[in-house]
């Protein structure tokens, strides 16, 4: 219940009216113990009005406090309250709410920092957590030391091969007329086009147009493909192509490799498939070794190209030993695929960079089958045949086309129908 409650000091000494007016008289509110008694606490302190003169000078003959405020506590007006009062409840619970935010707090920046590897400066990481960098930059060292060891390697084989072949006074150069790439005498022998590739060309001879040669080495600057031909072996390769007039070659279609290789060819070489055949050893003559398997139009096509002479310096049983180590393939066909149907193809192995004599020989069958290539001319007989089998071909490829072209009107109209 609310009192209002008058000063005494306006009935005791009264004050003139416009006295009255300019001072109003004080105040004061108190609580009743049936509002404070159902919360059981003091109440909360709040700010004092000011006071007259006259208040002020009636509160010194009385024992009551200077303020009139609620921060005076009378014990007789609140009953049944314990005079030693703890802190508020309130107070005390957030002051533990306030402790477990801070604790809180405080965990999860620790909590955070244990996440975080950068605030933990004390503690350096292991090395098990470089183990990418452990691997890729001893790597990428061997790689870079390989690329210009491989690259370097290869030149060499190069070199080594056109200082033997096509230097001045070699094969190549008593041969031919012009040597390189260029049209003078100072132009390079040979013409890099890769890290492992390199081309070679020759020209100013009768019965061919002229000669282009490319090796192709082995990826020596590439270390994932070092790695591979230590498992796969594969050799260093030099193919010439040498482009025969169109005059000076007969209808030739021969082929000499080693056994496997020749089962090959026939089935995917198409001249090959289309007009030769695999030729058994003939008996009462010398022939080729036993590893050799000759591929000819016919029997006497494969006797004409294979002469004692070849058997004795190189394809001969007791000379393919010695000389005949890197020979892979030739290839003679006037049907060839592509603007240059009269080619003839040797394919050989290049060897070390010190042991290129070995490979003089077949590089001496180069000029040796230009020769006899350019001067050979069928029999009767043997033209016959090869007109007849020639004209064949030459029906089959003409229904090809009929019919493709045949297919190609049909699906035309099927088109404008729909």
């Amino acid at each position: 219940m609310m009192m209002l409650m008058i000063s005494p000091s306006l009935t005791s000494n009264p004050t003139p009216f416009f006295l009255l007016s300019l001072h109003p008289p004080s105040i004061s509110l108190s609580l009743s113990t049936s509002t404070l008694e159902s919360h059981h606490a003091p109440p909360d302190s709040a700010p004092s009005q000011p006071e007259s003169p006259a208040s002020a000078h009636d509160s010194d003959s009385t024992p009551k406090p200077a303020s009139a405020s609620f921060d005076y506590w009378d014990e007789d007006e609140f009953e049944g309250i314990p005079h030693n009062l703890n802190s508020p409840p309130v107070t005390r619970v957030v002051d533990e709410s306030a402790a477990t935010v801070s604790e809180s707090d405080a965990g999860s920046g620790a909590k955070n920092s244990e996440e975080d590897p950068r605030s933990d400066a004390k503690f350096p990481k292991k090395l098990s957590s470089y183990w990418v960098e452990i691997v890729c930059v001893p790597f990428l060292v061997l790689f870079t030391i390989n690329y210009f060891m491989g690259k370097r390697e290869n030149e060499n084989i190069a070199l080594a091969w056109a200082t033997k072949f096509a230097a001045k006074d070699s094969i190549f150069d008593k041969n031919f007329s012009l040597l390189g790439v260029g049209e003078t005498e100072d132009s390079p022998l040979l013409l890099k086009e890769g890290q492992n590739v390199f081309r070679f060309y020759a020209s100013g001879r009768r019965f061919c147009s002229g000669l282009l040669a490319t090796m192709e080495l082995k990826s020596r600057h590439d270390l994932i493909s070092r790695f591979y031909n230590m498992v796969v072996p594969c050799k260093d390769e030099i193919t010439f192509e040498v482009y025969m007039n169109d005059e000076a070659m007969d209808q030739v279609v021969f082929a000499l490799a080693r056994k496997k290789l020749a089962k090959t060819m026939h089935k995917e070489e198409r001249d090959l498939q289309r007009f030769a055949a695999l030729v058994t050893p003939p008996s009462g003559r010398k022939w080729v070794v036993e590893e050799l398997q000759v591929v000819s139009e016919s029997k006497e096509v494969a006797g004409d190209l294979i002469t004692d002479v070849v058997l004795d310096q190189v394809f001969g049983d007791k000379a393919f030993e010695k000389f005949g180590k890197g020979f892979i393939s030739m290839h003679f066909s006037d049907q060839h695929l592509g603007s240059n149907k009269k080619m003839l193809v040797f394919k050989f192995a290049i060897p070390d960079a010190n042991n290129m004599a070995d490979m003089t020989r077949l590089v001496a069958l180069i000029p040796y089958y230009i020769d006899l290539i350019g001067r050979y001319k069928l029999s009767s007989h043997a033209r016959s045949k090869t007109e007849a089998a020639r004209l064949k071909i030459a029906q089959e490829i003409y229904k090809e086309l009929q019919n493709a072209r045949q297919e190609a009107l049909q699906k035309k109209k099927l088109m404008r129908l729909i």
